[in-house]
């Protein structure tokens, strides 16, 4: 954040330069490093796993519920309700429709990779964790467009419907198709043991650069507005923050009276609770650019899901005894 904002503000030729790396308003540099983060996760998800559908499946209607039904809708309430309402001498109208667009980019998609960490944290079950995300991928290619579209239109936000599509393919489709292809060759040639162990792994060095790659490019573009208005970036992640402890909540709540396992309720909640983030950037830097409300948004959302999603860790496995 401290690097990116500096480039912003004293070396400014930098942003300006990797701005006009664009191609249907998708920024070429940041495509690559999202491609970075994205690919490797999207490896770890056997989709074979989705045979398994069947098996205990009130676990995955919780998730798809409050994911698809519920999720979307509350975040936009909740996000519309601060940037409109109660920030409303704050920050312009004009602001404030960019900052509900980024976190209803966020609200939209589910986490996928980092639920695998909550899910080993919280000691979850993780075949069952694996069909959960599996299912939601899939689910993330028929519903994303629609709902985004369908909240975005309510907030009076314009898009281009024809950079949304593209985003979808570059960041989800793509990648999807490349993993499902990488997987079955190497199962096929060095098997199971090496895709997870060697091959997965070796990729984690190189997610991380690109995370924090992403990080600088955004925050140089967003470099002059964050020193005019340091206050922002708190305003955005009070109510992200509220959402995440509120899905998380009635997520948890409902797989408890539904009677599931603890291995499989805690995952549950991180579902909710998280966000495919890199989805979310990769999107508003497309429909919105590097230098929008809506992409600090969602690199906001970033910066807060880690050190939250840890204190709901500590707070499930305080609460395994319920189980």
């Amino acid at each position: 954040m401290v690097i990116g904002v500096l480039i912003g503000r004293f070396i400014p030729i930098v942003p300006n330069a990797l701005g006009k790396l664009e191609f249907y308003n998708v920024s070429i540099p940041t495509t690559i490093l999202l491609w970075i983060m994205i690919y490797p996760m999207m490896l770890k998800i056997d989709f074979k796993s989705i045979k398994d559908i069947g098996k205990n499946p009130k676990g995955l209607f919780i998730t798809w519920f409050v994911n698809w039904i519920i999720k979307p809708f509350t975040m936009y309430l909740i996000a519309g309700l601060f940037f409109f309402i109660i920030y409303k001498g704050f920050i312009s109208k004009e602001l404030a429709s960019e900052y509900l667009a980024g976190a209803v980019l966020l609200g939209a998609a589910p986490c996928t990779a980092m639920v695998f960490v909550w899910s080993k944290l919280t000691k979850g079950d993780s075949a069952y964790t694996l069909v959960q995300v599996a299912s939601n991928d899939l689910i993330i290619l028929i519903a994303y467009i629609p709902i985004v579209s369908f909240l975005l239109k309510i907030g009076n936000i314009n898009i281009p419907w024809e950079t949304l599509f593209l985003s979808i393919l570059l960041f989800i489709v793509v990648p999807l198709i490349l993993s499902i292809i990488t997987r079955g060759l190497i199962i096929k040639k060095q098997g199971e043991n090496y895709l997870n162990n060697k091959f997965i792994p070796a990729f984690d060095k190189y997610t991380m650069v690109g995370l924090l790659l992403t990080l600088i490019i955004i925050f140089s573009f967003q470099g002059e507005k964050i020193i005019v208005q340091p206050i922002n970036i708190i305003l955005i992640a009070i109510p992200l923050i509220l959402q995440t402890l509120f899905i998380f909540g009635i997520t948890f709540v409902m797989a408890y009276y539904a009677k599931l396992p603890y291995s499989i309720a805690a995952p549950c909640g991180m579902i909710g609770a998280s966000n495919f983030f890199e989805l979310a950037v990769a999107v508003a830097i497309s429909l919105f650019g590097l230098s929008s409300g809506a992409t600090l948004a969602t690199v906001v959302g970033v910066l807060v899901e880690v050190p939250v999603m840890l204190m709901l860790v500590k707070f499930s496995n305080s609460m395994e005894y319920k189980f």
